[in-house]
């Protein structure tokens, strides 16, 4: 199995942290990764994104020009990347940040309200969580709790109490993610 997977947003949408976490989870279970982030200089409120690719053979480049899944936080983002989801790959977007809706019809599309589900558990923070496990419930790529063990192993002591609250946020992505 290789997933190849390109999760674009703005920056300060948590993008590279998603895919951060993503990538250390897939180690924790003893699989090979590469995880690639690209960002303006600008940083917060730039364009961001970030190719996580996870495999259970060694990864010959972490350079790919199609992918199997896109995670789409943008406008800008989805007019760059939905032309590159490999045919029958599966494309992920928050419609906040979306004016005009993904047109591709041979690749599998699901749409998650995650900025809306955020601002509803009163944790803004906690959008890219959201996003990752409605991520985590189409691909499976890694088990809940192996993100969890990424999180105690990532964030640095002082912000372990707010891994309850991260984990609320995965299953609550993983309740509201829907087919398009």
């Amino acid at each position: 199995m290789t997933e190849e997977i390109i999760i674009s947003g703005f920056g300060g949408q948590g993008v590279l942290s998603m895919g951060k976490i993503l990538a250390y989870s897939a180690l924790v279970e003893g699989k090979e990764v590469s995880w690639m982030p690209a960002y303006g200089p600008e940083q917060r409120g730039g364009t961001a994104n970030v190719t996580v690719i996870i495999s259970d053979e060694r990864i010959s480049s972490p350079i790919v020009s199609q992918f199997d899944t896109a995670v789409i936080l943008n406008q800008p983002s989805l007019e760059r990347f939905e032309p590159q989801i490999k045919p029958g790959g599966t494309l992920i977007y928050d419609g906040y940040g979306i004016s005009e809706p993904p047109k591709r019809t041979d690749i599998n599309i699901y749409e998650i309200d995650a900025m809306d589900a955020a601002a509803e558990m009163g944790n803004p923070k906690g959008f890219n969580m959201i996003v990752l496990g409605g991520l985590l419930k189409i691909r499976g790529l890694v088990n809940i709790d192996d993100v969890l063990a990424a999180l105690r192993k990532t964030l640095p002591e002082r912000h372990h109490h707010l891994i309850p609250a991260n984990e609320e946020a995965l299953r609550r992505g993983m309740e509201i993610i829907t087919r398009k």
